[in-house]
């Protein structure tokens, strides 16, 4: 059954509508603070200033414990609740399970010191645009706060007690990708979100390679299960894919790579190496002038609780919002009906 410490910390995430308990009080201390003193992470260790980056990362540090018991608070629940109080209880602990998710991994991002430190843009929004208490008062802090169709989803009719770290690329993910390489997460979400073998890099390749820093993965029990990842300015970052990043890779892959291997994921390697070395549609200038960014995100088929994916999106694009983005917008197939499926059910 629950302790009583878990039970304590479910009554302080849901005190009053105004009024928070300790945990929830503790928490929006540290995102608010965190927040305004972003500006503090980058400053170099030899700087006189340089304890200021030292007491973010602690804070920052504390913040991600904080999130993290109210996670696996979200686990125990579910595993533990008697049925009538798991179904009146868990939309509330679902939805602040989702919304922690998003902004401890929006937290870890600021902390990043090879990003330009964000210029966090705010703006009051319309009294009906958030919901009281702890939900509320944590999405007016994210960048993306006032876009409320984004924050409202209904629950899952069958709540899953699967804990899930969403955070973003670490630089040790991306070793071995220059060049076109594979680091152990790319092919970790290779293989499970694409069913089959194939290429590295087919997925998130160009991204890794040209704006790792708005990359983000999330993780479960197995592994690696998903991603989002963007590009902040998708003009340039399609010229640049397109005049350096894809010549390089059909180099390294030449078309008749897949014709002569063994008959196991022949197909899907052939399918891999005509992606490369198809030209990729030309995205037209309204689109690019009023949706700035592009977008990409992706989760394996085990990933059943659509509002971990829906974490992948806030965190991704409050850190494009973050840095100025005005609007994103994603490519997908008319054929691929997995993404289309994905990009339904996210809404």
């Amino acid at each position: 059954p629950l302790t009583l410490e878990e039970v304590r910390m479910l009554v302080e995430l849901f005190y009053l509508p105004y009024h928070h308990g300790a945990l929830a009080q503790e928490l929006l201390e540290h995102f608010r603070w965190l927040r305004a003193n972003s500006l503090s992470v980058g400053v170099p260790a030899t700087a006189p200033d340089a304890c200021g980056g030292t007491r973010w990362r602690g804070r920052a540090q504390s913040f991600q414990l904080l999130c993290a018991r109210a996670c696996r608070l979200h686990s125990r629940f579910v595993s533990t609740a008697g049925r009538a109080l798991l179904y009146d209880l868990h939309p509330y602990l679902w939805d602040i399970r989702n919304m922690l998710l998003a902004a401890s991994a929006f937290v870890l991002w600021l902390g990043c010191q090879s990003i330009t430190a964000p210029i966090l843009l705010g703006r009051d929004a319309e009294p009906w645009a958030r919901r009281g208490g702890l939900f509320g008062e944590l999405q007016a802090l994210l960048p993306v706060g006032n876009s409320c169709d984004l924050f409202y989803h209904p629950p899952p009719l069958f709540p899953s007690s699967q804990l899930y770290l969403l955070r973003p690329l670490l630089p040790l993910d991306k070793l071995g990708h220059e060049g076109g390489g594979c680091s152990e997460v790319s092919q970790g979400l290779q293989a499970q979100l694409s069913h089959a073998p194939a290429l590295p890099g087919r997925l998130l390749g160009s991204f890794l390679s040209l704006s790792p820093e708005y990359t983000f993965v999330l993780e479960d029990e197995g592994g690696p299960c998903g991603y989002a990842a963007g590009a902040l300015h998708a003009e340039g970052f399609l010229q640049q894919r397109d005049s350096s990043w894809l010549p390089a890779i059909r180099h390294k892959y030449p078309p008749d790579l897949g014709t002569g291997g063994p008959a196991l994921g022949q197909d899907a390697l052939e399918e891999a190496v005509l992606f490369f070395h198809a030209e990729p549609l030309a995205v037209p200038q309204p689109v690019l002038r009023r949706f700035p960014s592009l977008v990409q995100l992706g989760t394996a088929p085990r990933v059943l609780d659509v509002g971990a994916s829906r974490s992948l999106a806030l965190c991704l694009l409050s850190a494009l919002r973050a840095n100025g983005s005005r609007g994103v917008f994603c490519q997908v197939s008319d054929a691929d009906r997995q993404q289309l499926s994905f990009y339904s059910k996210l809404g």
